[in-house]
């Protein structure tokens, strides 16, 4: 769950600096547009005890990162199509949560290959036109969306002055032509064709937070190895 848009990993939360947003639930993308499998091979759908919780990417063949509010028993994973319906469930042998921030690994039973997410080293500029990706919901109010929606968003603040909702370094983007909201949580922020974020908190109107990837990025690869 997103806070506002991913409180712990299915609800979402309003999205601000200095501290994290005020909590809500996890989203999924509000507006923006779909996408084939062919635009993002690298999907993943996170599910706790059979019930879809939260988004997230395959960075590497047996490791799926996502948020640490979205990780916890009873863990699956679904892969290989942007139709979450569709995806192959993977079991999950173990999670691992970062010592900082809302970013969390998660150890796959078996090998997914695929053209996998590649992570940024450096946050995107203020300003930048970044897009965001996930299964939340459609509207306010509204379902889950089957199919990977994403949208353009605008960098409004980086790493120092915004916090996701673990307080670790985030990335805080106000909407263009969407939003995250609730079911959105762990899914990517991308700039450039790299991910720099996963989806932390937002307010399900414009504004959400991101935990930074180029800010984890050195306990990433102790973990993962990528």
């Amino acid at each position: 769950m997103l806070v506002g848009m991913a409180v712990p990993a299915t609800a979402a939360e309003g999205a601000g600096e200095a501290r994290p947003p005020a909590a809500q639930a996890a989203p999924p993308i509000i507006g923006g547009y779909l996408v084939t499998d062919a635009d993002a091979p690298w999907a993943a759908s996170i599910y706790r005890n059979g019930a879809f919780t939260c988004s997230g990417t395959v960075i590497a063949a047996t490791w799926v990162l996502t948020a640490a509010h979205c990780v916890g028993s009873g863990l699956t994973v679904r892969a290989g199509s942007v139709y979450r319906a569709q995806a192959t469930t993977i079991n999950v042998t173990d999670h691992q949560v970062a010592p900082k921030g809302d970013l969390a690994l998660v150890h796959l039973a078996s090998g997914h290959e695929t053209t996998y997410s590649r992570l940024a080293d450096t946050d995107p500029p203020v300003g930048s036109t970044n897009q965001i990706c996930g299964w939340g919901r459609t509207g306010y109010n509204g379902p889950l969306s089957e199919q990977l929606k994403c949208a353009d968003v605008r960098v409004t603040s980086v790493s120092g002055t915004c916090l996701d909702h673990r307080y670790g370094p985030a990335i805080c983007t106000t909407k263009i032509n969407g939003n995250a909201w609730s079911g959105d949580s762990g899914g990517p922020q991308r700039y450039n064709d790299q991910q720099v974020g996963v989806a932390s908190t937002a307010d399900g109107r414009s504004e959400q937070t991101y935990g930074s990837v180029p800010a984890g990025r050195s306990w990433i690869r102790s973990v993962a190895g990528v």
